[in-house]
């Protein structure tokens, strides 16, 4: 039975082919489009890790919080014996501290509030690998009263490359200290709401202006995304004794986590509309070829082969066609998500941004074995109702379709 129906979809080549395209393009669909939104994750993901939260960010318990209200409860004192003990760690690849402030800057005619950063400007500057620098220069080590100003913040300042600002804020005892800052660049990110309030200075620079030697955080750079979880847990259990916590970059943005949902409801509900096209595509090539066949399949009826037989004929047929076509879909589709992503799709910025990017068809393994299994299950469940309804058909009224 099996050889039979293997002979007889290369017989019928013309509906063969119909049904094949059908099938192709909807493995083809489902692989482009999620490979398209899987490129949209990593690169969402990528472009804030390496913008401004890094792939782990470790505190002092209760610093993520309450520690916006009472910074100088949550300082970590001796930052390099706990950086040592995390660069330890397989797949750490840099480990950095932060010192985070609020003031005011003012550029001798007004004032802005800005958030800010202390940061160890050379291992930032390695981090930030996916932050533009718009005009001048990045921080470097030897930049002792140097400062970065987001896009936004140098454009309500009117302040550009080598102009001298000053930088306010209270100290953790409370006093109000104020130091004096070169502009050496001005940065744009991913997001426009970060650009028009974030400052960064040198981490000396940073403690001087606030009166400690302490740190807020300490910002961990790893070998590999895909091991953020592992390593975060490893460094959760070892660093708890020294009552500090640890929070992975998914955690610290929140906005990549509603993201992800809002593209997985939309992909399912895209998986279901191409699921119920093939459906419905192969069901009409199926069923051309099984009622043109008719007469074929009361013949076999008249010479003994019961209607069950004929039955399973079809639902043999269409399980090669099934994979057949789910695997030339396959190979079409990863061709197509390789070539696609060589060439590279501009996309505009996304919602709160100004950059563009660059987007690519990743492949996904869990992807295509999901459009491979929607070609093939479509196949054989558009196969069922004709197939049922064929075998049914009494063997007189099926042999006068041979007339």
């Amino acid at each position: 039975m099996f050889k039979l129906a293997l002979r007889n979809v290369f017989r019928q080549k013309t509906h063969t082919l119909m049904t094949l395209v059908a099938i192709i393009a909807g493995v083809v669909s489902i692989i482009l489009a999620g490979g398209w939104v899987q490129d949209i994750y990593v690169q969402l993901g990528e472009a804030l890790i390496h913008s401004q939260s890094g792939h782990l960010q470790v505190y002092r318990q209760g610093y993520y919080e309450a520690g916006s209200r009472s910074p100088e409860k949550y300082l970590m004192e001796t930052p390099d014996l706990i950086k040592q003990r995390i660069a330890k760690e397989a797949e750490v690849e840099q480990v950095m501290a932060r010192l985070n402030f609020s003031g005011l800057l003012n550029n001798g005619r007004s004032d802005l509030p800005i958030i800010g950063e202390g940061v160890e400007p050379g291992l930032e500057s390695e981090l930030g690998s996916l932050v533009m620098l718009t005009a001048g220069r990045q921080l470097t080590d030897s930049d002792a009263f140097g400062i970065l100003l987001g896009k936004g913040v140098a454009q309500a300042l009117q302040l550009k490359p080598g102009d001298p600002v000053t930088l306010l804020a209270n100290t953790l005892d409370g006093a109000l200290n104020s130091l004096d800052f070169e502009v050496i660049g001005i940065f744009q990110s991913y997001s426009n709401d970060f650009d028009a309030r974030a400052v960064r200075i040198p981490l000396p620079a940073a403690q001087e202006l606030l009166g400690t030697t302490g740190v807020n955080a300490l910002v961990v750079s790893l070998q590999h995304t895909e091991a953020t979880e592992q390593v975060a847990f490893r460094l959760a259990q070892r660093l708890e004794a020294f009552g500090l916590e640890v929070k992975t970059w998914m955690e610290l943005n929140d906005f990549y986590e509603k993201t992800v949902e809002l593209y997985k409801g939309q992909f399912g509900v895209l998986q279901w509309i191409i699921l119920v096209m093939v459906i419905l595509s192969v069901a009409n090539s199926v069923n051309m070829s099984i009622f043109e066949r008719v007469g074929e399949f009361g013949t076999m009826m008249a010479l003994g082969n019961r209607s069950s037989q004929v039955f399973l004929l079809i639902l043999y047929e269409n399980f090669l066609l099934g994979l057949i076509g789910g695997g030339l879909g396959v190979g079409l589709g990863i061709f197509l998500a390789t070539t696609i992503s060589a060439i590279g799709i501009p996309m505009p910025p996304p919602p709160n941004a100004d950059l563009g990017y660059v987007a690519r068809i990743q492949v996904v393994p869990s992807v295509i074995l999901l459009a491979l299994s929607i070609g093939f299950i479509a196949t054989v469940i558009a196969a069922l109702l004709p197939a049922r309804h064929v075998a049914r058909i009494p063997v007189v009224d099926a042999l006068r379709q041979n007339l």
